[in-house]
């Protein structure tokens, strides 16, 4: 089976860290397993960085660090083409460079109305309309596997 291209938002990041057992923590185990292919550009490796140990998540600074080098391990580069204007908030603009450079199939954010619907041939959902593109169910208990909830120390 092919893996589904994506590219995560850094606030998929943050919200996996904060909620290790939640839907966002599920589509970064996916990464980790295999299941999906994770995309990134120099610039998102920075930003990853720079919002995820930021002072205010001192009380995830441990989950960030491990998922930090998981990503640097793990996600794949991508080298961005020309600039685009498309999304409300300007950094976000680099999400949308990657997913056209890599031909991802979805973006993955949790804040959808920041971006277009649909970028090139890249759908824009969240976690749960992910999962649901991809008919994984939610984990609600512990589990192992590629769709297990993330662990984190």
């Amino acid at each position: 089976m092919k893996s589904s291209k994506v590219v995560l938002d850094t606030n998929i990041l943050i919200s996996a860290c904060l909620k290790p057992g939640g839907l966002e923590a599920q589509v970064v185990a996916m990464v980790q397993g295999g299941v999906l292919a994770m995309y990134v550009t120099g610039e998102l490796l920075v930003e990853y960085r720079d919002v995820l140990l930021r002072p205010k998540f001192h009380g995830i600074r441990a989950r960030a660090e491990a998922l930090l080098a998981s990503v640097d391990a793990l996600a794949l580069p991508c080298t961005a083409g020309e600039r685009v204007s498309a999304a409300s908030d300007e950094d976000d603009n680099r999400f949308l460079e990657c997913s056209a450079a890599c031909k991802a199939d979805y973006l993955v954010t949790g804040n959808l109305r920041h971006f277009p619907a649909l970028w090139n041939t890249t759908r824009v959902v969240n976690a749960r309309g992910l999962l649901d593109e991809l008919d994984v169910h939610p984990v609600t208990g512990p589990q192992s596997g590629p769709t297990a909830a993330l662990q984190l120390p």
